[in-house]
């Protein structure tokens, strides 16, 4: 931990360039088609506008999509680049370079370069304790040199967060407000008048993630106290509601689903105890079971598809009134005035050799349904769930995701998007299939987001991307932040977005 935010960084000796401002980190080779002023400029225009590690990242991703059209079957630019994100550390490599990182709950993390077609990229959890850039060749680090700041020649760096560092170029103080036209701002004679900082940057087009607000903790990679604890007897102001473009942490649920004594697991939550299960499809259903025919509303049950509705809550998360309109036919949404890169590339769907067995229920025209659910989500037709038995049959579909740029993915198996899927050990060993996605601003992560199904729930789960995924719940005019490694169910007619400017929309109608 350190006492001003920064810990000590030391160049290494070597062929290469080292860069270091206000806390991020860069470290890149010469020579070449190497883009180094383009790369340095990332780095300046990052810390001179109070950017963090993910902006750093996004910026250097622009640079290295733009040299790799520039350069088509070249070596990839060798580079690294880390900053603080989060409460923990930022990290991309490309080409030949290399980053460790020790110290924080995941151990020590290393990435290479050379894993991905394009570049490894990463938001490591914090409080980390160390952060080292290499390129090959790099030498040991001297105990005498040291860099606060500015760029220097050298093939890689450390970067001790154990021990007290220094900024070279502290950020500038704000701009103070002008007065309005006609208006003359009275000083003292004789007094200096304030300095002018820098200006305020231009707001990016199209749905941008704004950098996190920096915790309080001595250490810009060290995660901090808690908020809230400030000192004994003062309040703290109430939080400003955001706008409705701005990313925010998921909301609580409304009170028709919450627990006040909710039990203390991770991952999706089980199905609710069902009926008992008839032995076959074949056997009669019981229209008089011995429990109570009118059962009470269960208010905390987190899976009823049809709570009442709360205008209180923050958020109704119930299915929409009525049944559906009718079978779904897909419509490609339209892409936005912004390019959204590449078409999304998805390999032929191997045939699935046995759909998995879970429990549901029948309509009155045969339709398996979630046992959950009060409509048939084929036909549409009421289901009373005091009248239908629970058995074990094979999941049909359970709808598609519709990318903004057309594409379908069917919900019938495991997805794993990403701008270079094919290479995930998750994609090798069978157990999800690849979807390609990429964005023109290089947000997409290497292995981005998986999307797995539990019975008859679809989950995300947001694998350590650096611009993270958000969701946007139906009727909801926001995006909340998914927590990365853990998974969340969605609902039908959830949007997502995958980084920055990449949407796709859950549509769970089904055809029979």
């Amino acid at each position: 931990m350190t006492e001003q935010g920064v810990g000590v960084v030391r160049p290494l000796p070597g062929e290469g360039v080292v860069a270091h401002l206000n806390g991020l980190l860069l470290v890149c080779a010469t020579g070449g088609d190497q883009p180094v002023d383009d790369l340095l400029g990332a780095l300046s225009e990052t810390a001179t506008t109070g950017g963090d590690g993910r902006a750093l990242a996004r910026r250097v991703a622009q640079v290295l999509a733009r040299a790799m059209d520039r350069s088509i079957g070249g070596e990839p630019v060798a580079c690294a680049v880390a900053g603080p994100a989060g409460g923990g550390v930022a990290v991309l490599v490309s080409g030949a370079a290399y980053a460790t990182v020790s110290g924080g709950p995941d151990g020590e993390v290393r990435l290479a370069g050379h894993d991905a077609l394009t570049w490894t990229d990463r938001l490591v959890n914090g409080p980390v304790s160390r952060v080292e850039l290499r390129l090959p060749g790099a030498g040991p680090s001297s105990p005498y040199a040291r860099l606060d700041g500015g760029v220097v020649t050298g093939a890689g760096l450390e970067c001790d967060l154990t021990r007290h560092g220094d900024l070279a170029f502290p950020p500038l103080p704000p701009r103070p407000p002008q007065p309005q036209q006609g208006q003359q701002q009275s000083q003292p004679q004789g007094a200096q008048p304030p300095p002018i900082g820098a200006p305020e940057p231009i707001a990016p087009r199209g749905p941008v993630v704004p950098p996190p607000v920096p915790p309080p903790a001595p250490s810009p990679f060290t995660g901090g106290p808690t908020p809230g604890g400030g000192p004994s007897g003062e309040q703290a102001p109430p939080p400003v509601q955001p706008p409705s473009h701005v990313s925010q942490p998921l909301p609580p649920l409304p009170p028709a689903f919450s627990d006040p004594n909710p039990p203390h697991h991770s991952g999706p939550q089980p199905l609710p105890p069902l009926p008992e299960p008839a032995e076959d499809r074949g056997a009669p259903h019981d229209l008089n079971p011995p429990y109570d025919p009118n059962p009470p509303h269960d208010l905390n049950s987190p899976y009823d598809l049809n709570p009442p509705h709360d205008p209180g809550g923050p958020l109704d998360l119930g299915a929409p009134d009525g049944p559906p309109s009718g079978p779904f036919e897909p419509v490609p949404y339209a892409p936005a005035d912004d390019e959204v890169g590449e078409a999304t590339q998805m390999d032929a769907a191997p045939e699935l050799e046995q759909r998995p067995m879970v429990y549901g229920v029948d309509c009155k025209n045969d339709h398996f349904n979630d046992p959950r659910a009060s409509y048939c989500a084929v036909c549409g037709t009421p289901i009373d769930q005091r009248a239908v038995v629970p058995y074990k049959g094979p999941r049909p579909l359970l709808g598609v995701l519709l990318l903004d740029d057309g594409m379908a993915l069917p919900l019938e198996a495991d997805y794993l998007l990403g701008r270079d899927p094919e290479r995930a050990p998750e994609v090798q060993s069978g157990e999800a299939r690849p979807a390609r996605v990429t964005s023109p601003d290089g947000s997409v992560s290497r292995r981005h987001l998986r999307i797995f199904l539990e019975n008859w729930d679809v989950n995300l789960l947001d694998l350590g991307s650096v611009n993270g995924t958000q969701i946007q719940p139906p009727g909801d005019p926001n995006f909340y932040d998914i927590p990365p490694n853990e998974p969340v169910p969605i609902l039908p007619g959830t949007t997502v977005r995958v980084g920055v400017s990449r949407t796709m929309r859950y549509e769970a109608h089904r055809n029979a």
